[in-house]
């Protein structure tokens, strides 16, 4: 996975800190864009599909 994206949100300078993502067919990469040699998971699209419905009604948010 070589075309890593960051969320328009994220405030789009070069410094800003953010997860970035990338795409294949059949699964999405994701990584610290502080450090953007380090870990990385791979999630298949489903399942990313998933954590993303999962963050965006809360259900990993912090007490």
């Amino acid at each position: 996975m070589t075309n890593w994206r960051k969320s328009s949100h994220s405030g789009g300078s070069a410094t800003s800190d953010c997860v970035e993502l990338a795409r294949s067919p059949r699964a999405v990469g994701v990584r610290d864009s502080k450090d953007p040699s380090g870990p990385r998971i791979t999630l298949q699209v489903e399942r990313f599909r998933r954590l993303a419905a999962d963050i965006k009604r809360g259900a990993h948010d912090l007490p």
